[in-house]
């Protein structure tokens, strides 16, 4: 078995919109789009990121309510030029840019649908925490 590919598809009240919130703030193209619909891919094919009408036929009706509970990581060359680009867009932010010992530099925003969106710069960790990483996994 070879896995091809492993993307979030996340389901909201208006595809559309949502596509449009992740097509501005990360600088997706759209790969697909219908009504109920829409793929999303950096150029060259990855990342990527989908959003479906949350009350298609293909969702299970016991699951179409709205995202809690699930945070989705996007990791960025800089995680303060994507903050710029939410602030200007207008995008909520929940939690404010800063540096995380584990060797993070991030930012939360949510989606049109409330979908956690957490923006990540891999920064170097601090000793504590660099000791916890794999060598291959470690942040620069």
């Amino acid at each position: 078995m070879t896995t091809r590919a492993l993307y979030p598809v996340t389901m909201s009240a208006d595809p559309q919109s949502t596509a449009a919130f992740y097509r501005e703030l990360l600088d997706l193209e759209p790969t697909f789009t219908s009504e109920w619909y829409v793929s999303l891919a950096a150029p060259g094919g990855d990342p990527q990121v989908a959003t479906v009408l949350r009350d298609h036929d293909s969702v299970p009706a016991a699951f179409r309510a709205a995202p809690a509970g699930t945070l989705v990581t996007v990791e960025v060359d800089s995680a303060d030029d994507v903050r710029a680009r939410a602030g200007a867009m207008g995008a909520p932010v929940e939690l404010e840019l800063r540096d995380e010992p584990w060797g993070q530099r991030h930012f939360i925003t949510r989606d049109p649908d409330g979908l956690l969106v957490d923006v990540v710069e891999p920064i170097a960790p601090s000793p504590e925490y660099a000791a916890q990483y794999t060598d291959a996994s470690r942040p620069a």
